[in-house]
């Protein structure tokens, strides 16, 4: 009865072994196939990033040559501006010197009031005086404005 034991005990613990070495060879399918899924989910992720980032870059990018555009169309009107604005500061001083000019003679002929005050200076007739002086202020007043960025550069 023994040897029929011991057979039957060996048996038993064959399968047994078997039964968990099955039972490990399953873990370890489970496990492969769950790293597996993991490693997967985890490039999906890696991809949908690097997707994200590509599509954000295309947009800064897009974003970038619309401010490099519009700053290129603000320093051209500001040079507009600026040329423009040269232009009128030179006829502002030219309009300066006309009526410092006009200030002068009409100062000048409010303080002579027709009168010679040196006679040794002073031409022989006071219509020649006064003719003079009106031939230069139309002249004067006859002058076109000639004005532009390039005469401030000297």
């Amino acid at each position: 009865m023994e040897s029929s034991s011991s057979g039957t005990n060996s048996s038993a613990i064959q399968t047994s072994s078997r039964s968990e070495e099955n039972l490990m060879e399953q873990r370890k399918r489970k496990r492969m196939l769950s790293n597996r899924e993991s490693a997967r989910r985890s490039r999906m992720k890696k991809q949908k990033l690097l997707d994200d980032l590509t599509a954000q870059v295309n947009q800064l990018k897009k974003e970038n040559s619309e401010i490099v555009t519009s700053v290129s169309i603000t320093t051209q009107h500001y040079l507009a501006v600026e040329a423009e604005n040269s232009v009128l500061r030179a006829q502002l001083d030219e309009l300066s010197h006309r009526l410092e000019s006009l200030n002068d003679i009409i100062g000048f002929l409010e303080n002579t009031n027709g009168v010679c005050p040196n006679p040794l200076t002073c031409p022989e007739s006071d219509d020649f005086l006064v003719n003079q002086m009106n031939m230069n202020m139309f002249h004067m007043m006859n002058q076109p404005l000639m004005a532009s960025s390039d005469a401030l550069l000297y």
